[in-house]
């Protein structure tokens, strides 16, 4: 089992050393052949790390990502989108900057920088579907509207900061800047019942 991190920009060692905490074996994914072998995809879950949503979206087309990236998280691959992540799965965002676009993978709508700008910066406690967490929010989004299918799993205050749908997951915070593995740990499971699944096949 591997576990995909999208390594263009943002928070990606963060993210890369609590999945191999919790040993899962790690790609850093920069270039579609990273994500793709000549026999499907190479990884069996994928994160999406925080940090600027419009600069990872300028990113992912430049290499060739976007795409190929749309088509996985679409086709079931387990994903967890962290702060920017979850604007980049978002079907649809307030105020994106010019020419901003999303993988339009997961059926909400989005505000970004909803809590206020660096200097508003938390840590929080908060309580979740799954559990209770501590989590940081720095330049976080949140989630306005969620379609049917989607599961919140955490508010702060009325504000929806974590939703689930299917297989994917997107939250407004940084839980690998705590230290907290819930939502990792859940990704590794998701992950480990794809590939048991295509290694029975």
């Amino acid at each position: 089992m591997r576990i995909g991190v999208l390594a263009l920009q943002g928070g990606v060692r963060e993210h890369v050393r609590l999945l191999v905490g919790l040993g899962a074996q790690v790609a850093e994914l920069r270039v579609p052949a990273d994500l793709e072998g000549p026999d499907g995809l190479r990884v069996d879950g994928l994160v999406l790390p925080g940090g600027e949503s419009s600069t990872i979206d300028r990113l992912l087309r430049m290499f060739g990502l976007f795409d190929p990236l749309r088509a996985a998280i679409g086709s079931g691959l387990p994903t967890l989108g962290t702060c920017a992540g979850l604007v980049l799965l978002a079907d649809r965002v307030q105020d994106p900057a010019p020419g901003q676009r999303s993988l339009g993978v997961l059926d909400v709508t989005v505000q970004r920088n909803a809590f206020g700008s660096q200097v508003d910066s938390a840590e929080v406690d908060l309580e979740t579907a799954d559990g209770p967490v501590r989590v940081a929010f720095i330049r976080a989004p949140r989630v306005v509207a969620q379609g049917p299918e989607v599961e919140v799993l955490a508010r702060r205050g009325e504000a929806v900061v974590g939703v689930r749908q299917g297989s994917i997951t997107g939250v407004a915070f940084h839980p690998e800047l705590t230290g907290e593995t819930r939502f990792h740990r859940r990704l590794c499971a998701d992950a480990l019942g794809r590939f048991e699944v295509a290694a029975a096949s």
